[in-house]
Parts: structure tokens; C-alpha cells; sequence
């Protein structure tokens, strides 16, 4: 079935996040649409099929996971494997921006048997650090190991070990021949207390029997459909539909910032060996140019703080 082509500026066209629940309170249901996300994350990363999809997994997944939040808190993923994309790092709020990168984007790996691109294989043993600031003194960190490197498994894992909830995540992206982005986007399900282990164990089953993420996102579903098809005859409730973007929160001052904690050594020798210097954010590949002058502006600062 072939989408039927929207409006730009249709709601339903955009990235969204869609919060639902049962009308008794024991299931609690979180479903993205990230394809332009996504696509935003591998057109600024120049990320190849294999980086891509490993990227637009971990994206979702921490739009997910920032949706399960009550205010507007910053989650952290950062995905610490042995396989060779390196690190692989997304970040999202409670509002929906969602920004991240691979550590190697330049990753193309041999499918699977099946055909599907191996991301666990890129990705490689390793550790799951999920990071939250949530406006304490500190932000809570909790780290599992990687336990297949496909990342939703690893989400699900990290849900159950660290914060003691009994969820599912699926995650899925799909690109064309040339690598562009068609579909991405994840579903969340969590067990809420009401939850019986009768409901718990049908619920499991028809997880199981669901159609892949990937599969039912090529078919045109919409977060809401995603969920409906899910909870066919258990009356959910649509609670809230989000945007979702791609949206980096770099700036000059930060960056600079960045510049003055390295201390006036290191500020001399760029000024002495290149005149300048130049900074690019790893989150969006925004690059940002200082000259001698605004260097030698913030040896002054330093000079005032001393």
C-alpha cells in the first residue's frame, strides 16, 4: 500500500510522538514517526546504510525514552560497542528535539542472512549508558551491557535492569538502493502495576506475531495506527501527538565556552600556530570559526577570572 502523498504542512505528514494508554490504567503506549529526523541526522553526518540505520535507531529510541519522562528532561544514549561504528550518541527532551551522531559514519557492513542490515554487528559488544537530567544537583547515569547491539533489545534491556519497568521497544528504518531514508520510526509498550501476568502474557504474543516496525512503516501507518493495529480491541486511549525534530542546541557562547575551559596554554598555541581556530559540534556538524581576535578576547576573560 502506497502512502497517499500530504501536505507539508499537514500534522500528520511531520516526525510526531504519540502518547496513548488503556482506559484501565495497565498498559502505557509510545509510538515515533522520525523520518525526516533521520534523514536530517544522515544528511548532516554523511552516515553510510549501516551508520544510518544504527543512528536512526538510537534517535528514536531516545525520543522514546525522553517521552516516557514527565517534564521536559534531556535523555542521553551513548552506545559504547567494539564493532566499528565506534560510539554511537543521541540525545532528546521531553519537547521533542532529538539530535545525535556516530562516532564512525562511514560504516557498511554485509547484510544478514535474512537480508537486513546487521547493525548488532556494527555496533559490537559493549555498554548502554542512558543518561537523564531531570533539574537534580546531578544527572542520573545507568549503564547495562549491550545485549544484542540492535538497540531496541538493548533499550528494553536497560528499562527492565535499571529502572525496574517491564517494557518492549521496537525500533525500525528503511532507505532506498542509495542509502536515502523512506520510513523510520519505534514503538514503546510498557507494563503499568494493573497489569495482570494473564494481560502481560497476551500482550507478548501479539508483539510477537506483529509485523515488523520497518514493514508496517513502508506500508504508510501512522503513529496511531501503529498503536491502534497493536491494541485493536482494548479501546486505547490517544492522550498526546508531539513534533518531533532534529534540532541541535549549539551556539557560539557554549562552544566558546568549550574554548575557555581549555585553558590559556592551549589558546596561545592556536593563536600561534593557526591564527584562529575552528570548532565543529559533533551532535549536528555545524562548524564554527573563531579568529586571533576573539581568541586573544577570551585570553582577556581568562586574564580577568585570574
Amino acid at each position: 500500500m502506497v502512502e497517499a502523498v500530504r501536505s507539508l504542512d499537514d500534522p500528520l505528514s511531520r516526525d510526531r510522538l504519540v502518547h496513548a494508554m488503556t482506559p484501565a490504567g495497565d498498559w502505557l503506549a509510545l509510538a515515533a514517526r522520525t523520518d525526516k529526523l533521520v534523514a536530517e541526522a544522515r544528511r548532516r553526518h554523511d552516515t553510510w546504510p549501516t551508520a544510518t540505520c544504527a543512528l536512526g535507531r538510537a534517535l528514536t529510541g531516545a525520543l522514546l525514552l525522553a517521552g516516557l519522562q514527565k517534564g521536559q528532561e534531556r535523555v542521553l544514549l551513548e552506545l559504547m560497542g567494539n564493532g566499528p561504528l565506534g560510539m554511537v550518541v543521541a540525545e532528546a527532551t521531553g519537547t521533542g528535539a532529538v539530535r545525535g551522531y556516530v562516532q564512525q559514519p562511514h560504516v557498511e557492513l554485509p547484510r544478514r542472512p535474512d537480508g537486513k542490515i546487521d547493525v548488532g554487528a556494527a555496533v559490537g559488544k559493549g555498554t548502554l549508558w542512558v543518561i537523564k537530567e531531570l533539574g537534580l544537583r546531578e544527572p542520573y547515569r545507568g549503564a547495562v551491557p549491550l545485549v544484542s547491539g540492535e538497540i531496541a533489545q538493548d533499550l528494553a534491556h536497560y528499562l527492565a535492569s535499571s529502572e525496574q519497568r517491564r517494557a518492549a521497544v521496537a525500533l525500525g528504518v528503511s532507505l532506498d538502493e542509495e542509502g536515502n531514508v523512506l520510513r523510520a520510526g519505534g514503538l514503546l509498550v510498557e507494563a503499568l502495576p494493573g497489569a495482570t501476568d494473564a494481560s502481560i502474557r497476551a500482550m507478548e504474543a501479539r508483539l510477537q506475531a506483529m509485523p515488523t516496525i520497518t514493514h508496517q512503516l513502508e506500508e504508510g501507518k501512522k503513529p496511531e495506527e501503529l498503536l491502534q493495529s497493536l491494541f485493536a480491541d482494548m479501546n486505547l486511549q490517544i492522550l498526546s501527538s508531539q513534533p518531533a525534530a532534529f534540532t541541535c542546541s549549539c551556539s557560539r557562547q557554549r562552544l566558546g565556552a568549550g574554548l575557555l575551559s581549555l585553558g590559556e596554554e592551549a589558546i596561545r598555541e592556536m593563536i600561534a600556530k593557526d591564527h584562529g581556530a575552528q570548532l565543529v559540534c559533533r551532535f549536528c556538524g555545524r562548524t564554527y570559526e573563531f579568529s586571533e581576535g576573539e581568541l586573544r578576547q577570551l585570553l582577556a576573560k581568562l586574564g580577568d577570572a585570574g
